[in-house]
């Protein structure tokens, strides 16, 4: 089969599409031909060598999320048959014609949704869906600020707390202020030109805000956790900004009541992951099925054209998700 590989680390330049062994069903597998692969920030990390040659459970080949038809399944699998769209994460391995995926990490593609937008659905709006709900715990009528609302969890993200029933506040670059705003935002700030600190305590009257997701780390670390309300969450799900220099504003902390948490979901464990998954599914399969939420796509290219990919996330001009189609 047709995959993306490179023999050293670097820039994109050292994508390449080559021929491969396909991937060997395991019992509790999937076989899917992919028909789109989500691109993610992992995705370049990976390809600059901050994992080493690392395998992630599927495959030491790059890519985490997919989208296509199960051609093959394990002995181990139950609700799935032979023809299904599936979508969902894997653990490396996407970006070829075939993956494989454990069965608990793959969901049916919800009727209304065509390969694309099904491979822009798993890895961001799990992983809004954990930062926000389960570990955030967002509820209708509260307050919550999200950065980098413009790319992919974020866009995700700020769906999720719309459709929560929440007071979304939503960080980008000027220029997709808009775009964040017809996703569900109230309130657009523009992280160049605003402080959003200073903006959230104007429009809430001081008081702050109840959650926070971050993906920017050290830079914002101390004006967030000022931002939030007594009784505030801050969920960072990234460090973009790097993790140096980050001040802690104890007092704050200490008499605010305030919770500070973590996650990564490339690092969990398999069943940490598959809770994640169900967790999801549970609570908003159906709204993609119904057209309440939407997967943002921001541009598509060809699998052997994975380096243009990469390049376009990294030109920061990305709207939502970068997704590859597979022949």
């Amino acid at each position: 089969m047709k995959a993306i590989t490179f023999d050293d680390f670097g820039t994109a330049d050292v994508l390449q599409l080559t021929d491969v062994p396909e991937p060997v069903l395991r019992p509790d597998d999937l076989l899917v031909r992919n028909r789109a692969v989500g691109v993610n920030r992992a995705d370049l990390n990976q390809r600059r060598g901050a994992y080493g040659r690392a395998d992630f459970g599927d495959s030491t080949l790059m890519g985490l999320e997919i989208a296509g038809e199960v051609i093959a399944m394990g002995a181990n699998v139950s609700g799935f048959a032979l023809g299904d769209r599936v979508m969902g994460i894997v653990g490396g391995g996407a970006y070829a014609e075939i993956a494989r995926i454990d069965h608990r990490m793959a969901v049916q593609v919800p009727h209304g949704l065509d390969d694309v937008q099904a491979a822009a659905v798993p890895e961001v709006f799990v992983t809004a869906h954990e930062a926000l709900v389960h570990l955030g715990r967002l509820e209708a009528g509260e307050r919550v600020l999200i950065h980098a609302a413009a790319g992919g969890v974020g866009s995700a993200a700020v769906q999720l707390a719309h459709a929560i029933g929440a007071q979304v506040f939503a960080s980008a670059s000027g220029d997709k202020l808009d775009r964040v705003r017809a996703f569900g935002a109230d309130v657009g700030i523009d992280h160049r030109a605003q402080d959003f600190a200073e903006v959230v305590a104007a429009e809430t009257g001081g008081r702050g805000v109840d959650v926070v997701i971050d993906f920017v780390g050290a830079p914002y670390f101390e004006r967030n956790v000022r931002a939030l309300a007594d009784g505030g969450r801050l969920v960072q799900v990234g460090v973009m900004g790097g993790t140096a220099g980050a001040s802690m504003p104890i007092d704050r902390l200490l008499f605010g009541h305030l919770q500070i948490m973590g996650t990564v979901m490339k690092s969990r464990t398999p069943a940490v992951k598959q809770a994640m998954t169900r967790r999801f599914a549970q609570r908003w399969l159906a709204q993609f099925g119904s057209g309440e939420l939407q997967p943002v796509i921001d541009t598509v290219w060809p699998l052997a054209q994975a380096a243009d990919a990469h390049r376009r996330m990294e030109s920061g001009l990305s709207v939502g998700k970068i997704v590859l189609s597979v022949p």
